[in-house]
Parts: structure tokens; C-alpha cells; sequence
């Protein structure tokens, strides 16, 4: 199996790119990136015979048909991440979020599967599934959900992630826990705007074990049925000496189908986030304020139902993301410290 992974030295691509390598059916790893922001997360891979590394742009039609040519399934990572970005460069976020993601969808023969975000639910305030009408509030939000349309039409899939928290190969301290976690430890306090808003989160590896999932062997590969995947599932069944547990197969087509993607267990309030935070860091103060606000509207519930249903079942919570987060930070901090009194 061969892989290709666009915008593979990301957050994301970096840790996706690490466990794909341990796989034993997997025979190549293709990582296709321009290194905007770092070419560090690379590096740890590069001794690694199943990973290649491939400098360029995703807009490079040539050189990304070279590479599809190669591989059996995609993650079409590359992305202007995040609505500051988007806003500074509408341009570049149309090609980048929607364009490659719309072209891979349409030409490419194999699976797709593909990263979208819970920001598409906007700020509904509800209980958000996978039946409820996206309604972006954010060029980011709008390029990525215009490149969800094209890939549920031509078949392939894609996953709804929550805010995503934890360490990586290429870190970002600007997603709200891993923001809220820092500013407990360097500011020891936070100022909240629309304490009230809430969203779902879900740790980068945990993002990860999602993506694999839906890389399973398919057991099926006809035009009308599809892909269809098979997972073990503990069942309990009624025997004459009474209750027993064994392994049951079962089948789901991934096809067309979005998936949300995070803690069932954390669909939490600003408020309620930081009194996470707060528990471990108990010296950290937090006030809310009325006289200003957020340019990040976002405000939902996100349930996780249908992805829970089809064997896949998240390794860490957000206090085990604070211990980690906590941990990096005071490297982070340490380091910075020596610097300054050199």
C-alpha cells in the first residue's frame, strides 16, 4: 500500500506520517509540502526507506499527477489553516483548501479521505450530526466545506474533526487548548469573550487513529457497492452456562460518508475548558468579560455517534492533552529562559 500525504509536514502530517511508517502493509509513505512554516517536522522520517519527501506545491497539476499515479490512497492535508490566514490570503485559500482537494477528488481512482472541520457547523448552538446543513462562518470554513461537497459526490470520505489539541512534530500553540494551556503557564491568566460558546475537541493522535481506521483492507471493490471496510467488534452473546464476550465481524461502506470526529465526553464551553486547565494549574485566573468579543463565533455541540459506531473509540482525554501540553511547555519555557540569560 502507498500513500500520499499533501501538506505532510504539518501538525497533522506530521504524526499521521509516523504512524503510517510503522505499518507493515504500508510500502511507501509520499509526503508532498512546500515547508511554509517548518521543514523540522520532516527531519526525524528522513532515515526511514519507506517515506519520500517531495518538495512543491499542491497546485502543481504536473507534479501532483506524478505523484497520484504512485499511490493507492490519499490524505489531501494541505490547507491555509485557520480564518486569520484565510482572511489574509482568499487567493491562495481557494486554491489550496478547495481547488487540489476538488481536483484529487475527481481524478484520482483510489480512496480519499479527508480532513474537514467541526467549524463548519458554525454557530448554530445545537447538537450538531452529520445530517445538520453546514453553514460556515469563515472563508476557512467555506473553502473547506466546498471541498467536502466534492468528495462526498465522487465517493471518498471525510472526516469532521473537532479542534484538535497535543503535541506534534509541528507544533501550533494558536488551537484553544494548546493556547489556553500556554497562557496558564507563562501568563497565569486568561480573559474569555463569549464564555459561553462552546465546541468539541479531540487529540491529534486520536485524529489519527481515525484516519487509519478508514484504511482497512476493503472487501469489496464494485462501482455499485463500493468500499467496504470490516472492523472486529466485541459482542456479548447468551450461552447455557450464561454470558460470554467474542469477536464479531462487521461491515460498513465508508463511501460518500462524512464522519465528526471528536470526544463525546468534551463538548465544553470556554469557561468549562479553562476550569480543566485549572486543575492542574491551579494558580491560573480566569475572568470573562462583557465588553469585548471574539472574532471566532464559533458555537456548537458535536455528537460522535455515528463514528463510535463503526469501532472506533478515542485513546485520550483532554486532561491526558493538559498533562502532555504541560509537559512540552515547560521545555518550551526552560529553553527560552536559558537563552535569555545567556
Amino acid at each position: 500500500m502507498n500513500i500520499l500525504i499533501t501538506g505532510g509536514a504539518g501538525y497533522i502530517g506530521t504524526v499521521l506520517t509516523e504512524t503510517l511508517l510503522r505499518k507493515a502493509d504500508v510500502e511507501k509513505v509520499y509526503v508532498l509540502d512546500n515547508l511554509m512554516y517548518s521543514q523540522d517536522g520532516v527531519m526525524p522520517f528522513c532515515a526511514n526507506p519507506k517515506y519520500e519527501f517531495v518538495y512543491g506545491d499542491v497546485r502543481d497539476r504536473e507534479l501532483l499527477n506524478t505523484l497520484l499515479d504512485k499511490v493507492d490512497i490519499v490524505f489531501p492535508l494541505a490547507a491555509i489553516v485557520g480564518f486569520p490566514a484565510c482572511d489574509r490570503d482568499p487567493r491562495s485559500a481557494q486554491e489550496i483548501n478547495f481547488e487540489h482537494v476538488d481536483y484529487i477528488a475527481h481524478t484520482f481512482k483510489g480512496r480519499v479521505i479527508y480532513p474537514n472541520s467541526n467549524s463548519g457547523y458554525g454557530s448554530t448552538g445545537d447538537v450538531c450530526t452529520e445530517e445538520t446543513p453546514l453553514s460556515p462562518i469563515s472563508i476557512y470554513g467555506l473553502t473547506k466545506c466546498e471541498a467536502e461537497k466534492s468528495i462526498l459526490k465522487n465517493g471518498h470520505t471525510s472526516l469532521r474533526l473537532a479542534t484538535v489539541f497535543g503535541t506534534s512534530y509541528r507544533f501550533r500553540k494558536d488551537l484553544l487548548v494548546n493556547d489556553f494551556t500556554l497562557k496558564a503557564v507563562t501568563d497565569g491568566y486568561i480573559v474569555l469573550f463569549e464564555h459561553t460558546f462552546k465546541r468539541n475537541y479531540i487529540h491529534i493522535r486520536d485524529v489519527v487513529k481515525a484516519m487509519i481506521h478508514f484504511i482497512g483492507v476493503p472487501r469489496s471493490k464494485t462501482k455499485e457497492e463500493g468500499f467496504i471496510y470490516c472492523y472486529r467488534k466485541k459482542v456479548e452473546e447468551l450461552d447455557m452456562g450464561g454470558r460470554y464476550k467474542k469477536d464479531s465481524l462487521s461491515y460498513f461502506n465508508p463511501c460518500g460518508q462524512a464522519y465528526n470526529v471528536g470526544l463525546s465526553n468534551a463538548n465544553l464551553s470556554k469557561l468549562e475548558l479553562c476550569e480543566k486547565i485549572k486543575e492542574h494549574v491551579p494558580s491560573l485566573v480566569v475572568e470573562t468579560s462583557e465588553f469585548n468579543s471574539d472574532p471566532d463565533k464559533r458555537n456548537y455541540i458535536v455528537s460522535n455517534e455515528k463514528i463510535e459506531s463503526i469501532g472506533w473509540t478515542p485513546d485520550h482525554s483532554i486532561d491526558d492533552g493538559i498533562k502532555e501540553l504541560l509537559k512540552a511547555y515547560k521545555i518550551f519555557t526552560n529553553v527560552h529562559t536559558n537563552h535569555t540569560n545567556l
